[in-house]
């Protein structure tokens, strides 16, 4: 059974950082990209970052780009997103997700395969 736990989500004042985790069991972690999704309420869910099976590539939303990484430990099962410059309208419920498609084609939240239950993050203004 595939699971995928993400923590590290909470309430941060605008210009602050936040680290997500996501950490993944029942898969082979290596063999899977992994990203990030966020879904604002009353909103879609739309991509965030996502990074190859290696960890070398990695792809960002416009939005993020300069502030936010993703990193992947594949001993430890585990992506990160490092949130810096943290927005007001970066707030939502954030989202891993693992897909077994390569990085270049696994772009839209419909190419992947597991998601995790979320996380909240909240930037005050």
């Amino acid at each position: 059974q595939v699971q995928l736990v993400e923590s590290g989500g909470g309430l941060v004042q605008a210009g602050g950082s936040l680290r997500l985790s996501c950490a993944a069991s029942g898969l082979t972690f290596s063999s899977y990209t992994m990203g990030w999704f966020r879904q604002a309420p009353g909103k879609e869910r739309t991509f965030v970052a996502r990074i190859s099976w290696t960890g070398a590539i990695t792809y960002y939303a416009d939005s993020v780009k300069g502030r936010f990484t993703i990193s992947r430990d594949n001993a430890r099962n585990t992506v990160y997103l490092q949130m810096n410059s943290l927005k007001p309208e970066d707030t939502a419920g954030y989202y891993c997700a693992a897909s077994k498609k390569p990085l270049s084609i696994a772009s839209a939240h419909a190419d992947y395969d597991y998601w995790g239950q979320g996380t909240q993050v909240t930037v005050s203004s």
